[in-house]
């Protein structure tokens, strides 16, 4: 059974960094992609990222791909997201997601738990 544990939300300044990790454990296969997701209070859930892990392609939104990066320890089955010069704008709850097959498509399948993220002085 796949499963999600998340880490490393928590309260920034504008401008401000966070990493965020996804472990995944109980798959033992490298044939998987790993979505991040948000969602900002009385705003529909939007997909930031994405990475394959079969062959660390990684997909960005346009608001974030200057900002935010993607990186991934085989080793570990983790995947990171790296948050630089954070904005307000990017408050929410962010989520990372499971999909089974190398690449970053629909179905997303296993959620993690999520994340707060606040920006804010």
């Amino acid at each position: 059974q796949v499963q999600l544990v998340e880490s490393g939300g928590g309260l920034v300044q504008p401008g401000g960094s966070l990493r965020l990790s996804c472990a995944v454990s109980g798959f033992t296969s490298q044939l998987y992609a790993i979505g991040w997701f948000r969602q900002a209070p009385g705003k529909e859930r939007e997909g930031v990222a994405c990475l394959s892990n079969f062959d660390g392609t990684s997909y960005y939104k346009d608001s974030v791909k200057d900002r935010f990066s993607l990186s991934r320890d085989i080793a570990k089955d983790t995947v990171y997201l790296q948050m630089t010069n954070l904005k307000p704008d990017d408050t929410a709850i962010y989520s990372c997601a499971f999909h089974r097959g190398v690449k970053c498509v629909p179905p997303f399948d296993v959620w993690g738990q999520g994340t707060q993220v606040t920006v804010s002085s």
